[in-house]
């Protein structure tokens, strides 16, 4: 085995051979998943939750290019909007808390199948998350050199209750979500690529001889598109700055790594002066400019709330500043001020530390039809749309917290740094809004990594290659109970998940949280 083997064995590990398999099993369960995910989309032909937002303020992007205000004097503009009258718009901007680039997604959808089709409010929603079923059935074989485990990874997040819901509705967290896995996915990818370099760079040196300060290993084109995605992240919701900030100090902990498993001797301080400057230029720079751009159509209007404060503002202190950037810091200070001015009760509101637990699911949508209304054959019906999460994906990440834990801290496996990561950049800042208004779905943002932290145990369970055969199976029955287990759960919740008409009473059965039983 030649130097340079020698160093991508310890570099990379075990990288598993069947490329056919491990595409065709996340590119199967995509299928299955976005089958489920597309089926009946459009129903119910209603604007359900926050749909009133981002639903309209899609239409409003294709029409003004901004989020116009809708007249509080306008009487049920929502009932207006789903039979047929999408335009129910002012001329004047709206003040709205959220960027515009998911809204623009939304408004994508709304495009190609008309404003008043419920199919094109969602189009774009189920179409991110039926991607992210193959994009975590990637990551996963990659992290942990297993085409099973990458399998079960597809399988746990298509047959995910909350995820499922959350792919059908037209709101912006599931992009949030898409946008942090797709810049996750690609700096996986650039570890890979930054090791294999390294590796062969390390290789030419002669025996006995270590790189002191290099090698740099060229301009690693997967950390642009991590910054790319994370600036479009941020463009969604500004929840996905916190993603950026610990996937970079994650991906530069990595090159940390990396140098040093390659033998570079000063390997702390070249990670810092080659490699960190880039990165703070690929990703921080980069996503800076993505995220202005997601504003294009603020700046390119005369309409956009704000847009010309600067010029009704004139300052002499901040004058050489172009009165257009000028304006968006001030409507950015709107907006966090409105953010953070949230904070009246709601009965489906739910701390950040029961997220994990599905301690409060939030109702998008109910309805109680009585008999002989909607195919009801009972005195009493349920019609119903619930991002309840399938509890036993939630709970087993929930204790699963504690081994990835473990493992990063005191066993130093990257994997296991990795997902907390996610749970770093997705889960923890909410802790700081204690008093703001916030909700259980916004867990779908770091479910990802709470997918990756399932099969992370799965892993532990299922046994390692130098196992004993009877080891292994008695892992791989384990495994395979728990997601048959995922897959009843699933089909359990259905009826709540897709407005099925039920029995009050099997509405019931499956509120198994106690505040509604």
């Amino acid at each position: 085995m030649t130097r340079a083997e020698q160093l991508r064995a310890r570099l990379l590990g075990f990288r598993p051979t069947d490329r056919f398999w491990g595409w065709f099993w996340p590119i199967l369960l995509m299928v299955l998943g976005g089958i489920l995910r597309f089926w009946a989309l459009g129903r119910p032909h209603q604007l359900i939750f926050d749909e009133t937002y981002y639903v309209k303020q899609g239409v409003s992007m294709l029409d003004y290019g901004v989020e116009m205000r809708v007249p509080t004097s306008l009487k049920s503009p929502d009932a207006l909007f789903t039979h047929g009258t999408p335009n129910v718009f002012t001329t004047e901007g709206d003040l709205v808390v959220h960027p515009p680039f998911g809204k623009w997604m939304i408004a994508a959808g709304e495009w190609m199948f008309g404003q008043t089709s419920s199919f094109g409010w969602r189009f774009a929603v189920a179409l991110v998350g039926t991607l992210s079923i193959l994009m975590i059935g990637r990551a996963a074989r990659r992290m942990f050199g297993s085409t099973l485990l990458g399998a079960c990874a597809s399988f746990i997040l298509a047959f995910e209750g909350h995820h499922f819901v959350m792919s059908r509705t037209g709101i912006l967290d599931i992009m949030v979500m898409f946008w942090a896995l797709a810049g996750f996915c690609a700096l996986l990818i650039d570890r890979d690529h930054l090791r294999e370099r390294l590796a062969d760079r390390v290789g030419e040196l002669p025996i006995g001889v270590w790189p002191t300060w290099g090698p740099w290993v060229g301009g690693r084109p997967w950390r642009w598109v991590a910054g790319i995605c994370l600036g479009l992240c941020c463009g969604t919701k500004w929840s996905g700055i916190y993603f950026l900030a610990a996937f970079g100090i994650m991906a530069v902990w990595w090159d940390i790594g990396a140098r040093r498993a390659a033998g570079v001797r000063r390997w702390g301080r070249t990670a810092l002066l080659l490699d960190g400057p880039f990165a703070a230029v690929s990703m921080l720079l980069t996503s800076l400019v993505v995220y202005l751009l997601t504003w294009t159509g603020w700046f390119l209007t005369k309409n956009g709330y704000d847009r010309h404060w600067a010029v009704q503002h004139p300052s002499q202190e901040y004058g050489w500043i172009p009165a257009s950037l000028r304006s968006l810091w001030h409507y950015h200070q709107e907006m966090y001020r409105v953010a953070i001015s949230i904070t009246q009760p709601h009965p489906y509101e739910l701390n950040p530390w029961g997220w994990t637990v599905q301690a409060r699911p939030t109702s998008f949508f109910y309805e109680s039809p009585k008999k002989g209304v909607d195919g009801c054959t009972v005195a009493q019906c349920s019609k119903a749309i619930t991002s309840l999460g399938t509890v036993s994906m939630w709970w087993l990440a929930t204790a699963a917290l504690v081994v990835v834990a473990y493992y990063w801290i005191v066993r130093r496996d990257w994997r296991a740094g990795a997902i907390a990561a996610g749970f770093v950049g997705g889960w923890l800042p909410w802790f700081q809004y204690q008093a703001r208004t916030i909700f259980g779905f916004y867990a779908v943002a770091f479910e990802p990594y709470a997918v990756l932290a399932c099969v992370f145990v799965l892993g532990l369970v299922l046994g390692s290659r130098s196992d004993s055969p009877q080891r292994r199976r008695i892992g791989l029955v384990a495994v395979g109970f728990f997601l048959g287990l995922e897959l009843a759960l699933f089909a359990f919740f259905w009826p709540i998940y897709t407005a099925q008409v039920i029995p009050f009473s099997h509405w019931q059965w499956r509120m198994w949280f106690p505040s509604w039983v």
